[in-house]
């Protein structure tokens, strides 16, 4: 199974949608607490789905079990957190919404994670990723930056 991630954050919408275009996967699924934001400008929900149908023929998923909760993003980003304690309490939040028998194995595979980071490195998109490869063993990952 393949499950490719990406960030759309410092790339244009030629960039990021010709990334997508070529990676040969199926559908984005979009990993993020809030995907309607004014500033996600062109990855917002509803325009993120039209753009993806008309330019990348690839269909659209919003799997909000696999976003951290407010408190969580708070923590990190407005409290300045580390991110280790960061990956830690995201990781304990997967085992504890059982998150690879609740998600589905066919959404996922040759799926792509959205969220907004620009790199993956310090992304929870890159967590869920590695999460459900050491659950599920049968996973490569392609970060498409």
């Amino acid at each position: 199974m393949k499950i490719y991630t990406i960030g759309f954050t410092k790339k244009s919408a030629e960039t990021f949608f010709g990334l997508l275009s070529r990676s040969g996967a199926a559908r984005v699924v979009d990993v993020r607490l809030n995907n309607v934001s004014q500033l996600a400008g062109f990855a917002k929900r509803d325009d993120l789905r039209y753009f993806l149908q008309t330019i990348c023929a690839m269909g659209y998923v919003h799997e909000p079990l696999l976003a951290p909760t407010k408190e969580l993003l708070d923590r990190f980003k407005k409290h300045k957190g580390s991110w280790a304690e960061y990956e830690e309490d995201f990781l304990a939040l997967m085992r504890q919404r059982d998150v690879a028998n609740a998600v589905s194995r066919e959404v996922m595979g040759d799926g792509v994670l959205l969220c907004s980071e620009h790199e993956p490195e310090h992304c929870h998109r890159r967590l869920v990723a590695q999460y459900l490869r050491d659950a599920w063993g049968d996973v490569s990952i392609t970060h498409l930056t």
